[in-house]
């Protein structure tokens, strides 16, 4: 944070401030579902996005890779696991999935990340769940499993689901490793040589996927619409969403800020609705409700303080 007066403009306020990742976020679920009509397959979308990303991080973190270089060495093996999880396959799986659902499933879907977090962390880390936290989890699984179901019992019965249900799962399940390793193996890296080592880690894995796709005639119509795609991508979901969460983390704390991040189920139902002409039906109202109650019970935040007056540097 930079030193000097504090500015009361609202505009500089961390709530402010974290409410522009799950805006990014939304709108990549948005662009994710979009891409495969404008003939970019979700291997390109996941490739040439952290390619792009890669190359603008590359000099806003050239001094920090320099000085963080013997630590990416000595931890190369736990930062290519990470990169793995992370920008290869979280990303690659969440698309994979858009092209298969809807983008209101799947970022409900993806809501459940604390949930599977605290799962893992209480059989992983050995922390122990509160009997409030277990009846949280209950009631978000409750949601899941309305929303996958589409509320319907016969699907229940039959255990049918989306494919693209199922990938996302195989995303969120990634996602919750990533951080629960990051949890227990901090890396100690400076943020952007963490960031730009991820990525390059991610794409290590993704490059010869995607080369096997371009070989079975994987192209896609280079337009200016695929071009800017591309680039909103690459830019705000993934670096300008880094840079003000950080921000508003840095102001706020890590437990008020992650409840923000539920704005993106929310963000996504409003634009899907208006953007793609999804239907928003009940089981997704009634399962969005059940899983940020969950979360928030989980969490054990007062929302009273997520609108304390509170200004960043």
């Amino acid at each position: 944070m930079a030193s000097g007066s504090r500015s009361e403009s609202p505009f500089v306020s961390p709530y402010v401030l974290l409410v522009l990742p799950p805006l990014f976020w939304a709108t990549n679920a948005i662009v994710g579902r979009w891409a495969p009509d404008l003939g970019i397959q979700p291997i390109q979308l996941a490739f040439w996005r952290w390619i792009l990303a890669f190359l603008i991080l590359l000099p806003l973190s050239a001094r920090s890779l320099i000085d963080d270089w013997d630590l990416i060495r000595r931890r190369w093996f736990l930062i290519l696991v990470l990169g793995i999880l992370s920008a290869g396959a979280y990303n690659t799986l969440m698309y994979m999935a858009l092209a298969k659902s809807t983008a209101i499933n799947v970022t409900l879907l993806g809501a459940s990340l604390p949930i599977v977090m605290a799962v893992i962390a209480r059989f992983w880390l050995g922390e122990r769940l509160k009997p409030r936290q277990v009846g949280g989890i209950l009631l978000s699984a409750l949601g899941v499993v309305l929303v996958v179901s589409r509320g319907e019992l016969e699907v229940l019965i039959g255990f049918q689901l989306h494919d693209g249900d199922l990938l996302m799962f195989a995303a969120t399940l990634c996602w919750a490793v990533y951080s629960v390793l990051l949890r227990r193996h901090p890396t100690g890296l400076k943020p952007f040589s963490m960031l730009a080592a991820q990525v390059g880690a991610g794409l290590m894995v993704l490059t010869p996927i995607f080369l096997l796709n371009l070989s079975g005639g994987g192209s896609f119509p280079v337009t200016p619409v695929t071009l800017g795609v591309l680039a909103y991508t690459a830019i705000c979901p993934a670096i300008l969403a880094f840079y003000f969460w950080n921000r508003g983390v840095a102001a706020v704390g890590p437990s008020i800020a992650g409840v923000y991040v539920n704005l993106v189920p929310i963000l996504t139902a409003f634009m899907a609705v208006g953007l793609l002409g999804e239907d928003f039906a009940w089981y997704h109202f009634l399962g969005l409700i059940l899983i940020m109650g969950g979360i928030f019970i989980v969490t054990g935040l007062p929302i009273g303080r997520l609108f304390a007056r509170k200004r960043v540097a």
